[in-house]
């Protein structure tokens, strides 16, 4: 059973614009005719909320003895340090101080993130960078998972 558990959901306002596409879509259609303007909103909204649903699939998991976030599966034996950032310091962490080797889940509707340092000597990530909700429940899953 995970320790930790959350799945990064997309905002409200993201499904309202995936409907407005579909209504756009419909809009262009609709000197066509009603068959095509029919196709095109739902066409269009189903499209627009497929590339919604995927972005807003991504995961961050503590299970096993290890963290999963997105694709990348990392054993909690090479994890260091784990460190919750406020909305600022996730900012400068996702611009002006980040590491292009950095292995980062970046929402950017998610404002507050956790810095995870990696300590394994082959792997030349230096840090995980996990954009998340809830930063003092996932330090603490990683450091129980550590330890």
């Amino acid at each position: 059973m995970p320790s930790y558990e959350e799945r990064l959901t997309a905002p409200r306002s993201w499904w309202v614009i995936a409907a407005l596409t579909g209504v756009a879509c419909a809009l262009m259609l609709l000197p066509l005719g009603t068959l095509p303007m029919l196709g095109g909103l739902i066409g269009g909204a189903a499209l627009a909320a497929v590339g919604v649903s995927g972005y807003g699939s991504a995961r961050i998991r503590v299970v096993g003895g290890a963290l999963i976030a997105g694709d990348a599966k990392i054993p909690a034996a090479a994890l260091g340090e784990a460190r919750a950032l406020d909305a600022d310091e996730a900012l400068a962490w996702r611009t002006h101080k980040a590491d292009a080797r950095a292995f980062m889940l970046l929402r950017g509707y998610i404002r507050t993130a956790v810095r995870v340092e990696i300590t394994d000597p082959q792997d030349p990530t230096p840090y995980a960078y996990l954009s998340t909700r809830e930063p003092e429940r996932l330090v603490a899953a990683l450091t129980a998972a550590r330890g």
